[in-house]
């Protein structure tokens, strides 16, 4: 059979890009058409550059076909995608406390193409890609980033049926309780608490990533992060009276504790920004808020570890809770769990279906109860939402940071803490000038702010409270 003579300039009015694609359509040129299929090639090449996914299982064509789309994937994710000229619709709450940083985040996040709608919690601050305190609602698509690193970050309340006069009958105990039932950061338990059902998860068996974060899950389990984690006994004021948690208005002795997915829900999140990143090609200042389309076998592997990371963190809490229930031999009349750092799958109240991210936010639909914590020597406040739609029925975490863990340190002293403590009555084991109740907000001045976002049930005061390196 009589070669055929390609030339480049046909190649080219052909569709063909230049470079290895362009050899290997001359090898097929070579093996499968005659010197008079000149013609036939050049409209076939034609037709296969154009639409090559439709000839990836062709005899002929299917090494180039598939070639060539695998060009085209790579092409288009490392295309930079625009953001939007207008920002998508969105409403701050307590706007004279947010700093510019933050406010400049939320704004980039509304300029996604993907972006529906937002809010901004009173608590917001600056962090990495959505600001914490920022809500993002998003179509069929989820952002890595805009859940945060420590995903399915939550608090958890249990309250007990004893008085709160027990701080001073039995505070000693209580402070070796905490150490013996709680570890933070690195210092995690020799034994685990027994074998959760968490960790006989399927998806642990199903998705690579999440064999291999399997033994980190399984020492982890139980034990808080580092930072301004903690575990805490204090004392719960119940002041509305028709309350689901079904106690009577009064004081408590109480348990509340605050942490997430430990080292396995930031491996997560590490892993799966990157790949975002790869696919999702933005401009440098909204890079961080690549996301990944639910359409994708990547988007949906995130999604799934995201619910078992948060699915973790419950798990890890409960698993604190259970050994202090054991230890004060009491089980509690009440709990109230609500977390943050996560993705939903809601209805925007036009009907839309949308992935609502909520970093640092705190789901406040109609009748949702939840806590928001001031700091170590402010109140924290038990809440049931409104559902506020403006807010895609979102409230704060908490109080939120008003300065830098680096500012914090230079600016309160170990004794101003101590003598701050003593006056608030709070015993602090652990911690450190960084989670100073100074470098937050006032939490009173939050509340205020979304007043009409929340209904107030009670309050939580802290009495001992447990961090890291304590």
């Amino acid at each position: 059979m009589a070669y055929l003579k390609i030339k480049g300039n046909d190649l080219k009015k052909a569709g063909v890009p230049s470079g290895p694609l362009a050899g290997l359509a001359v090898a097929i040129a070579k093996r499968h058409f005659r010197k008079e299929d000149y013609d036939r090639f050049l409209t076939d090449l034609a037709t296969v550059s154009k639409f090559p996914e439709k000839f990836v299982e062709n005899v002929v064509w299917e090494t180039y076909a598939n070639k060539l789309v695998s060009q085209q994937i790579i092409e288009e994710t490392q295309k930079e995608i625009p953001l939007n000229e207008a920002a998508a619709p969105s409403k701050v709450w307590g706007g004279k406390g947010i700093e510019p940083g933050a406010l400049n985040q939320m704004d980039i996040a509304l300029h996604l193409p993907v972006t529906h709608s937002g809010a901004l919690m009173p608590d917001a601050h600056q962090g990495y890609g959505l600001p914490i305190g920022g809500v993002l609602g998003v179509k069929n698509a989820v952002i890595p980033y805009g859940v945060g690193m420590d995903i399915g970050c939550r608090m958890c309340l249990s309250v007990y049926p004893i008085a709160p006069s027990f701080f001073k009958s039995d505070s000693t105990n209580l402070k070796e309780m905490l150490k013996e039932n709680s570890r933070f950061g690195k210092n995690v338990f020799d034994d685990p608490d027994g074998d959760h059902e968490i960790l006989e998860r399927k998806e642990f068996k199903e998705m690579k990533i999440l064999r291999g974060l399997k033994d980190k899950a399984h020492k982890q389990l139980g034990s808080s992060g580092s930072g301004n984690h903690f575990v805490e006994f204090g004392i719960v004021d119940i002041t509305e009276r028709d309350n689901e948690m079904g106690l009577a208005m009064g004081s408590y002795f109480s348990l509340l504790t605050h942490s997430g997915s430990r080292g396995f829900g930031a491996r997560i999140a590490q892993h799966y920004t990157k790949v975002a990143m790869a696919r999702t090609n933005l401009p440098k200042q909204a890079k961080h808020l690549a996301w990944l389309s639910l359409d994708t076998e990547e988007g949906m592997e995130y999604w799934i570890a995201m619910n078992l990371a948060g699915d973790y963190a419950s798990a890890c809490h409960h698993d604190i809770h259970k050994r202090m229930a054991r230890s004060l031999g009491e089980q509690p009349l009440a709990m109230v769990e609500n977390h943050h750092n996560f993705a939903w799958k809601e209805k925007a109240a036009d009907g839309t279906e949308l992935i609502v991210h909520r970093k640092g936010a705190t789901p406040a639909g109609k009748g949702v109860l939840g806590i928001i914590p001031g700091s170590m020597t402010e109140p924290g406040f038990i809440v049931r939402g409104k559902g506020d739609p403006s807010s895609l029925n979102s409230a704060s975490h908490g109080a939120g940071r008003r300065m830098s863990r680096t500012k914090a340190k230079a600016s309160f002293t170990k004794k101003e803490l101590r003598q701050l403590l003593g006056k608030k009555g709070v015993t602090l084991i652990g911690g450190g000038l960084d989670e100073a109740p100074g470098a937050y907000k006032d939490i009173r001045e939050v509340m205020d702010y979304q007043m009409g976002l929340v209904d107030v049930l009670g309050t939580f005061q802290p009495k001992i409270v447990r961090m890291d390196k304590g």
